[in-house]
């Protein structure tokens, strides 16, 4: 490894540079990515990819939300963290990436004495607001069979026969893992109703999350079967030690909005030049394998198995009123410009694309394994009339904009089935933990828009606020309440999400759809599971 301590960094060679790299990742499972002190990737939640190439040190990084490829030229470790000074396509200065543990930035001693207070006050609001009950069992040790982890804190309420779940979660802890705390609450107290003796009965979970942040477990909570089990959600001011009760019932209105569908065939004309331009930079061979998709009336993006590699933007000229297309290649942080001067590194990257990113690629080449919830993505929408034959295939919207006003991003495709009912489909291509109220919470907000329903001058009926907006050009929009698909490969569903799924609401109709495992070369359906197949 390079210099160690604050020593000046030292320049190794490239196979060295990703084997520090490697073993660090290894050592550091909750490693987190930093820029300029922010966090660009959780690696809890993203992938990563080092490789030695042409002579250079290849860092890539990806999730759903971005993807960054740097080269690294030095190393330096300091008190625990890895600092990489990495170049990018088309920028000379080096730019700093640091690795560091966790993306808590507390230490471990000042996050686990945290955590332990965190359970004792939560021990002592339990046993003032209900008197005569048992405070049972409170931990947060790390249980990766059962999938809990430390940020929680877990235990019984017991009051003679009758026991209630309880989790917890500090203030102190991510935004991710407070939102994240129903799906654990679920799995806690199915937990404990399988574990129970007969002597107690788990009627109930109450959920505890910081004051001021119970919104999103309060929307999910709402749609969760209150037949099955008696959910409460209190909030926990850690400075008065003060735990109130949440109606999740009265959330007020969902603040969603929609933004109005386009042409996309306008939008590939208006685009035409700047396409016609990278299509003739393309490999004739693979030209077949392009999709070309519009992202918005002025914005066209070039597609390989749901990667996009360039785009073309058609806007004014600078400090001019006549239009032009402007053309980049490369994707997030690699996006570059594209000019005469680096057309022939395009036309390179271009050849590299399309050797490595196809069905029987090599799994250790980052760009064959980036993004792969778009390419599975790309697969389903283009076959979903033969894979899934109830929905229409010629009504599919990919990558919804704009569906809250919040920060959790677009659903991943949006249809009608045969009979015009709405049709929610996420998809995962690896284990999430979260998949379900994840799914949810785009079917809370399609929901929502659906029931926002106005009378047309001179129509017949009242239309939703898809119609309105312009989706779904020709279809009639059922008022029948959406339903949620979720799908992925068979053995990268996450064993706890069918779980979770039964303790949602009958009114939420679901299906798990199960792909096969080699999926990029041959995708088809292994087994389908329905919500009327089970009920908790």
């Amino acid at each position: 490894m390079a210099a160690g301590g604050d020593g000046p960094a030292t320049a190794v060679a490239p196979g060295k540079l990703a084997k520090s790299i490697e073993e660090y990742l290894s050592e550091h499972p909750g490693a987190a990515v930093l820029e300029d002190g922010r966090v660009l990737f959780d690696m809890r939640a993203a992938r990563y990819s080092v490789t030695e190439q042409h002579g250079r040190c290849l860092l890539q990084l990806w999730n759903d939300e971005r993807n960054l490829m740097r080269a690294v030229v030095e190393i330096a470790e300091r008190a625990q963290c890895l600092r990489l000074m990495t170049r990018r396509m088309g920028v000379a200065k080096p730019q700093a990436l640091v690795l560091v543990p966790t993306s808590d930035r507390r230490t471990p001693t000042t996050r686990e004495a945290a955590r332990r207070n965190y359970q004792r006050l939560v021990e002592r609001a339990l046993t003032r607001r209900f008197i005569g009950s048992k405070v049972d069992g409170l931990r947060s040790a790390m249980d990766l069979e059962h999938s809990f982890g430390p940020a929680y804190v877990r235990g019984r309420l017991l009051k003679g026969s009758a026991a209630d779940a309880v989790i917890g979660v500090s203030a102190a802890e991510s935004g991710a893992m407070v939102d994240g705390i129903l799906t654990l609450g679920i799995l806690w107290l199915d937990h404990c109703r399988q574990k129970s003796d007969g002597r107690r009965h788990f009627g109930g979970l109450k959920v505890i999350v910081p004051a001021g942040a119970w919104r999103t477990t309060a929307e999910r909570m709402a749609w969760l079967n209150h037949g099955a089990a008696e959910f409460q959600l209190f909030t926990l001011d850690e400075r008065s030690e003060e735990l109130e009760p949440v109606d999740f019932r009265d959330t007020g209105n969902l603040d969603s909005r929609l933004v109005h569908a386009f042409s996309s065939v306008a939008a590939i004309e208006r685009c035409g030049t700047g396409i016609a331009r990278l299509m003739g930079m393309v490999p004739p061979a693979a030209q077949d394998r392009i999709e070309v998709r519009a992202t918005s009336a002025s914005d066209v993006g070039l597609h390989l198995h749901g990667l996009e590699f360039a785009r073309v933007r058609h806007g004014f000229a600078a400090g001019s009123f006549a239009r032009e297309d402007e053309i980049t290649f490369g994707a997030g942080a690699n996006e570059t410009p594209l000019t005469d001067e680096n057309e022939a590194m395009c036309r390179e990257l271009l050849v590299r694309l399309f050797a490595s990113r196809r069905p029987d690629g090599l799994r250790t080449d980052p760009l064959f394994r980036m993004q792969p919830e778009r390419w599975l993505e790309a697969e389903l929408r283009s076959r979903i009339s033969e894979l899934l034959p109830g929905l229409r295939g010629d009504l599919v919207y990919s990558q919804v904009p704009a569906l809250s006003t919040g920060d959790r991003g677009m659903l991943d495709l949006l249809t009608l089935d045969r009979n015009g009912r709405l049709t929610v489909i996420e998809l995962k291509a690896d284990e999430d933990l979260h998949l379900p109220l994840q799914a949810l919470d785009y079917w809370i907000r399609v929901r929502a828009l659906n029931a926002d329903r106005q009378a047309v001058p001179g129509g017949g009926r009242a239309v939703s606020a898809f119609e309105r907006q312009g989706y779904f050009a020709g279809a009639e929009v059922s008022e029948l309440t959406p339903r949620l698909l979720l799908a992925g490969p068979a053995l990268r569903i996450h064993p706890a999400n069918e779980p979770v799924l039964r303790y949602f609401s009958p009114q939420v109709e679901w299906e798990l759809v199960a792909v096969s495992e080699h999926w990029r070369r041959e995708l088809k359906v292994v087994f389908r599971k329905r919500s009327g197949d089970a009920r908790t």
